[in-house]
């Protein structure tokens, strides 16, 4: 995992509704009425959530049909795993912005 990348899925995961998300999809794959029932938050707060850990490459979707017709995009856990030494977070570091670049 590159630096960046790094950086990206650490302030990700630091989101306790994402991380309940990625607590669910690790046990079982779902659509997002399900995984809303399941977690007990709403589906527009949930795919925002969903749409983060996907652009931090956790998550993947796929558009599947069920038998009446009705288009479902399952949601499943790309497997990772991260490994954090003070080497890791110097590294890391590094790619951050200078504080002064910061708001």
């Amino acid at each position: 995992m590159t630096s960046p990348h790094l950086v990206q899925v650490l302030a990700t995961l630091s989101n306790p509704h994402r991380m309940r998300v990625v607590a669910a999809l690790a046990a079982e794959r779902g659509y997002v009425s399900d995984l809303a029932r399941r977690l007990g938050i709403s589906r527009a707060l949930l795919q925002l959530h969903l749409k983060k850990l996907e652009a931090a490459g956790l998550v993947s979707a796929t558009l599947e049909f069920s038998a009446d017709g009705k288009a479902l995009k399952f949601y499943e856990l790309i497997p990772f795993d991260l490994r954090l030494t003070p080497e890791t977070v110097a590294l890391a570091a590094r790619t951050l912005p200078e504080e002064s670049d910061t708001p």
